[in-house]
């Protein structure tokens, strides 16, 4: 059962009932959704967690929801230990967390999950969203899974790869002409006007607890503890947060101890509203236009923007961002050192974390975790100069000739 009691405005506390809601009617800020922890405490302790399936809905009766879930395989992606990694940027006590390999290549598979869970619950045959390319794979496959219609919004230039991983799955695809900030004003619109369940919109709420899954599999996977810092990206700034707020919910059921944990948001330098903002000690967050190849994380006036400023501050955390060839440069660094090809926002992850490191920000002997939150293989277009293969005769003799090696 779901220990999910209310929606509640993050701004002035009141409260809604669970249904499909995202705005306060009197101060139009952010709900989200409220517990009874004190139930869910008394349902939950390490062992039962432990014993739960392999993936996110090991932690089901900390998400709201009361029916079988949307489950397309989602969850307990592999913590790297990076040596190799932590070598070249001075940090012994890396960890990589790969949710480049959920179902359809992203961390928005936990997402779309709850929310598709929740779109079945309500009652509606259709799912839609706006989304820069990994939502809308998560979307078109989730709504295959659970037998729905589905309708994704993307902008017009998104990258090719990444509306291929859409496609496969047969949904309505519509590309907008604009830039995501235009495809999501769009949908916001249309819910006025279709009865669908908007995955990022009507049911961010819910959306929004599915990413509180990260933070608990990385304190069950260090063996039940919070880590000394975390580098993750930001578009809308939500994944940010919530990663937080899985912390800090463990702590507060009794499964870890208290959370101290430095957080550092990373941005593309093209597309960093929320860095801009710390790093001018403002704490608000002025929208900008996109400018970057990082298209995953390419939201300009992003809706959670000052919650994630919030948290880095409060948490003596940071912000950091990175140009695109700097982003590139970490895409490469991450594959050469771990093995691990991310998209284009985990490079902008490990450019960061070469920054902060750099800079003392997170200090060597600390328990940092930094989060790739997409696989690379959807957009390797952007790497196609790294391509210079050796051309060679089929003998032995070219080999050695080229490569002025013998045996």
């Amino acid at each position: 059962m779901s220990h999910a009691t209310t929606l509640r405005c993050r701004k002035c506390g009141r409260e809604y009932p669970l249904k499909p809601l995202n705005l306060c009617d009197f101060c139009l800020s952010p709900l989200e959704v409220n517990y009874d922890y004190k139930a869910m405490a008394a349902a939950v302790s390490r062992d039962k967690l432990a014993a739960g399936p392999p993936g996110m809905y090991r932690y089901r009766e900390l998400l709201p929801i009361e029916s079988d879930p949307v489950d397309i395989g989602t969850g307990f992606t592999p913590l790297t230990k990076a040596d190799n990694l932590g070598r070249e940027l001075g940090l012994d006590n890396l960890y990589v967390k790969n949710d480049g390999l959920n179902p359809t290549f992203s961390f928005k598979d936990r997402v779309v999950s709850v929310a598709a869970t929740k779109a079945v619950e309500f009652g509606f045959n259709a799912i839609a969203c706006a989304s820069t390319g990994n939502l809308a794979a998560s979307v078109a496959a989730h709504a295959a899974r659970a037998n729905l219609k589905a309708y994704v919004f993307v902008p017009a230039d998104v990258e090719a790869g990444k509306l291929v991983g859409a496609a496969v799955y047969n949904p309505v695809l519509l590309t907008v002409d604009g830039s995501y900030d235009d495809v999501n004003r769009l949908c916001r619109q249309l819910t006025d006007k279709f009865k669908w369940g908007f995955i990022n919109i009507n049911l961010r709420p819910y959306y929004a607890e599915g990413s509180k899954t990260l933070g608990y599999e990385v304190a069950e996977q260090l063996g039940w503890r919070a880590p000394d810092c975390i580098v993750a990206p930001a578009a809308s700034g939500l994944l940010f947060t919530r990663i937080w707020k899985g912390l800090e919910e463990l702590a507060m059921l009794g499964l870890i101890d208290s959370v101290d944990t430095h957080m550092f948001v990373t941005q593309a330098a093209g597309s960093s509203p929320i860095v801009n903002a710390f790093n001018a000690g403002s704490m608000h967050v002025n929208p900008v236009i996109p400018e970057t190849i990082v298209k995953s994380i390419a939201i300009g006036n992003p809706a959670d923007g000052y919650y994630a400023l919030r948290v880095a501050r409060q948490t003596g955390g940071g912000g950091c961002s990175v140009t695109d060839e700097e982003a590139l440069a970490g895409v490469r660094l991450l594959a050469q050192t771990e093995g691990i090809f991310a998209e284009a926002a985990g490079g902008v992850v490990i450019g960061s974390l070469k920054k902060l490191a750099a800079a003392g920000s997170i200090k060597r002997d600390q328990l940092t975790v930094a989060f790739i939150t997409g696989a690379g293989p959807r957009t390797q277009e952007i790497l196609t100069d790294i391509v210079r293969p050796l051309a060679v005769k089929p003998t032995v003799a070219s080999v050695e000739e080229l490569l002025n090696v013998s045996a």
